[in-house]
């Protein structure tokens, strides 16, 4: 075990080079391989660690869930149902205030379960929903607000891909994790819905009304976007498109929920469905090669990523500093939600400056366990983590969904600025999520423990 001399070296070697703008998993991986010489001096033990350790984790089937689970959304997303998804939500809304802001709500929150990455929502719905608000004269920061905000549920309800990560880094079950933020995404988006209607009722004007045609100085003609009017889809073609996605979807998770397949299988099922479904719709053969090399590009270093993550978690044990951690905490005397209150402003700071599931590698390791040792359920405090960590796709400078929705949108007049003030609301009904979980855990426990 390391003096506390060096393990302050570790934490602070790995926080320097991730600060320094090194990639994270070479800052982990570095860090890991650091601390074991540290403690052992040897270099080939710490060449012997580092390959037990890659062997063990890409030989876990496990690793699969995440590119499985990402080329089934993509291979929807690709196939227009995201589109299809708006557009239905736009008809069953259409006697709430501000509906095209609740159907953009709605698609982001059903969306998530066929994706289960927020990028990918921000960027699809800046091209479907956000041209139509403007179209009928949505307020613009409202638009890019709710396009922003919602889209932050993509990570929130299963699969998410924050949750198999986290569940990898803790062992805890990647289904009954799935089964944990669904209420909590449900009530998280009807508190958005609740916001948006309410703002639309106080103040009708950023919410619009009759269709305008718009100039082509602000960049935001519909033609040009290529959405088409939502209320112009017949609605049996959108009910069987939306119905299959959502059946397939909800077939792969209850068939993991339910015990009669692994995660693994469920997404590689989930995988060859959203293919069938993609052929359907008439998907070419070069957009499905597009998609494949898509995902190949985005999950492969994520793989490398939770496996520097894996090698520094297993540092930290041998080091003994987590445990070090969870007695200092103990000792400032501020008890269970002193230390969680820490533990979630932590958690908001972290947001500020650098992606999500860095600061879930970072942190997990060290937090999950004093949590355990602090009585709060695990999958309780995984809601409430990746709830708080999910703020931080808001919040400046780093923002990603920001910085998504401004690249996406065909618009090239919109401001960061505008985006980020939109999204404040989004931002409150979120940390009102985390303190309700915190305080009734039962909201995320509820359905696991069925």
């Amino acid at each position: 075990m390391l003096g506390n001399s060096d393990m302050l070296i570790v934490i602070a070697l790995v926080l320097v080079l991730v600060f320094a703008g090194v990639h994270i998993a070479i800052a982990l991986g570095i860090t890991a391989a650091f601390g074991i010489w540290l403690m052992l001096g040897d270099v080939d033990v710490v060449r012997n660690f580092v390959s037990n350790t890659a062997y063990e984790a890409l030989r876990d089937y496990v690793f699969a869930v995440i590119p499985l689970f990402m080329l089934m959304g993509d291979l929807l997303a690709k196939c227009g149902a995201a589109r299809d998804l708006y557009a239905l939500g736009h008809r069953f809304s259409k006697w709430l205030p501000a509906q095209l802001a609740v159907a953009t709500i709605i698609s982001n929150a059903l969306f998530g379960f066929v994706t289960g990455v927020s990028i990918a929502a921000a960027a699809a719905f800046s091209r479907i929903a956000y041209p139509e608000m403007m179209r009928y004269g949505y307020k613009r920061s409202f638009a890019l607000g709710c396009v922003a905000g919602s889209a932050c549920l993509g990570m929130l309800i299963p699969p998410s891909v924050l949750m198999i990560v986290w569940a990898v880094l803790t062992e805890v079950s990647i289904g009954k994790l799935f089964l944990a933020g669904v209420i909590p995404g449900f009530i998280a988006a009807g508190g958005m819905i609740v916001y948006v209607v309410i703002a639309a009722k106080l103040n009708p004007e950023i919410a619009g009304g009759s269709p305008r045609v718009t100039s082509r100085a602000a960049g935001v003609a519909v033609a040009e976007a290529g959405t088409g009017l939502p209320n112009e889809e017949p609605i049996g073609p959108l009910l069987r498109s939306t119905g299959l996605v959502v059946v397939l979807v909800i077939g792969v998770l209850a068939a993991i929920w339910l015990g009669f397949c692994t995660p693994t299988e469920g997404a590689g099922v989930g995988a060859v469905g959203a293919l069938a479904l993609a052929l359907i719709k008439g998907i070419k053969p070069r957009e499905i090669r597009e998609v494949v090399l898509d995902v190949g590009r985005t999950s492969g270093p994520l793989l490398l990523l939770l496996f520097c993550a894996q090698l520094y978690s297993r540092v930290l044990s041998m080091t003994g500093f987590t445990e070090v951690a969870k007695a200092f905490l103990l000792s400032t005397g501020l008890g269970p939600w002193g230390i969680l209150t820490v533990m979630v402003a932590i958690w908001f700071v972290l947001g500020c400056l650098i992606d999500s599931i860095s600061i879930i590698l970072l942190t997990v390791p060290i937090f999950a366990p004093i949590a355990v040792h602090l009585g709060f359920d695990p999958l309780a405090f995984a809601i409430i983590g990746i709830l708080a960590i999910e703020t931080g796709l808001l919040t400046p400078p780093f923002g990603i969904l920001v910085f998504t929705v401004k690249a996406a949108v065909p618009d090239r007049s919109v401001e960061l600025a505008e985006i980020f003030r939109g999204s404040i609301p989004y931002w409150i009904v979120l940390l009102a999520v985390v303190i309700a979980i915190a305080a009734f855990p039962q909201i995320a426990t509820f359905l696991p423990n069925l």
